[in-house]
């Protein structure tokens, strides 16, 4: 075997995971590790048509130490991939078929150093299948929190336990749980695939199976102290974040990032700017955005606000601002480069989704939540931010189920003025920087991980 391990890195082709794949790749990278990225080919030409129209603010960027391959999903351009259950099935389908014979060609061209494991985003326990049967071995990269993975390591016993239906994944009664004893409470009806359909329980229920016979280790972008209860219900979870790949490498994004906005940042005053930005997949009603667009008119603070095209659900995939929205205190882009915008010294706070790479994003870079969930494992992250690590605020809903302009404005006056959240921001952002320090438990955990791969 060779001493420098090679990766197979396969994420689901969705942003949610491959951007934290991608910079776990570059990581690996960084480590001396030779890295294969295989991506499907609709989500490889859309990422470089994003990625190619961007780079003009920024010329220093280093060639990709990983080598990108591709193979086709199964479904033709027009076919609609925000179906789940349909693309996950055409992946496995035609994917599985094609990946012994890619495996194959990228070791003849690498025959110093063959693919020595595959690592793959949730979803994809197909591919350790493939793996396992070539003699390669599985480790699974999870994009969503530490307590995510354990309560899909704790699946079968909640179906035990009766507190999910075997068949849906959904609550049997209104009551909370507790995973492990080290743990904090939450809602069974906040499990990650509650949201997703019985269908999907069902591919999540065979998933999990696959995960746990073939998957050694299940990789966390977490450090132990933000988790660690999750992180000690199996040893197999290793918590090796926050992922942090070389700055002058892009990540693989399907939106253009707006440079202009760093520009923009450094004109404002220090911590003056409200970022809002829900992530790749949140859809906003439109009265509910409507409500947003007035509220940051109402907080008359400078904010630079995400809006990517479909954000809201209009039929012709575009977003309509409100009549009355003056907007002349922002910026609003369709995309930006979160860590640079976090990270720069305007940023005041972070109203968010509270998806796990935007949460982690947030923590590293020392900024208050306004918390604003929206689906799944995000209302288990707002509790962590809220409740556990106390680094933001939560947002209340109307009896029409809406928040309002005058609550945003009331909970970020809040938020800004309390400066106990704006001191355990800071202490939880030294937190995870030293964790991913020479010593630190996330830089030996990767040391682990990455020797175990040699040998």
């Amino acid at each position: 075997m060779s001493p420098i391990p090679h990766f197979l890195v396969i994420p689901l082709p969705v942003l949610g995971h491959v951007n934290p794949l991608m910079q776990f790749s570059q990581v690996l990278a960084k480590h001396g590790c030779k890295v294969t990225f295989l991506n499907t080919e609709f989500s490889q030409k859309r990422a470089m048509a994003a990625t190619s129209s961007s780079d003009q603010h920024n010329n220093k960027k280093k060639k990709n130490p990983i080598n990108m391959v591709t193979l086709p999903d199964g479904l033709s351009d027009e076919d609609d991939r925000s179906k789940p259950i349909e693309l996950v099935q055409s992946i496995k389908t035609t994917m599985s078929e094609k990946l012994p014979e890619l495996i194959e060609e990228v070791n003849n061209g690498n025959e110093d150093c063959q693919i020595s494991c595959i690592i793959v985003s949730m979803i994809m326990g197909w591919a350790l299948e493939v793996g396992h049967r070539l003699g390669i071995k599985g480790a699974v990269m999870f994009p969503a929190s530490a307590t995510s993975a354990a309560s899909l390591y704790c699946v079968e016993r909640l179906i035990q336990d009766g507190i999910i239906d075997s068949e849906t994944g959904q609550p049997t009664k209104n009551r909370e749980i507790q995973l492990a004893p080290n743990m904090p409470t939450m809602d069974p009806a906040n499990l990650p695939w509650t949201t997703l359909g019985k269908s999907f329980f069902g591919l999540t229920l065979q998933e999990t199976q696959t995960l746990t016979r073939l998957g050694q280790w299940w990789l966390c972008n977490t450090t132990y102290e933000l988790e660690p209860g999750a992180l000690s219900m199996s040893p197999k979870l290793l918590s090796i974040g926050p992922l942090l790949p070389d700055e002058d490498q892009n990540t693989t994004s399907f939106w253009k990032e707006d440079q202009t906005c760093l520009d923009w940042l450094d004109q404002q005053p220090p911590r003056s700017v409200v970022y809002v930005s829900f992530g790749s997949l949140a859809v906003m009603e439109p009265n509910q955005f409507k409500e947003l667009a007035l509220g940051l008119d109402l907080l008359d603070k400078p904010f630079l606000w995400v809006v990517r095209p479909g954000n809201t659900d209009k039929s012709n995939n575009n977003y309509v601002f409100p009549e009355g929205f003056k907007g002349d205190k922002g910026k609003i882009v369709n995309w930006a480069p979160q860590r640079k915008v976090l990270n720069h010294p305007s940023v005041a706070c972070f109203v968010s989704h509270c998806g796990w790479n935007s949460t982690i994003d947030g923590v590293y870079s020392g900024v208050p939540f306004l918390c604003w969930p929206f689906f799944g494992d995000q209302q288990e992250d707002k509790a962590y931010i809220c409740d556990e690590w106390k680094i933001g605020m939560g947002l209340d809903k109307d009896e029409n189920g809406l928040i309002t302009r005058e609550e945003i404005k009331k909970k970020m006056e809040k938020l800004l003025g309390d400066e106990e959240i704006r001191g355990n921001s800071l202490k939880w952002k030294e937190t995870v920087i030293n964790n991913i320090a020479e010593g630190g438990r996330s830089s030996e955990n990767l040391k682990k991980f990455i020797n175990w791969a040699k040998e």
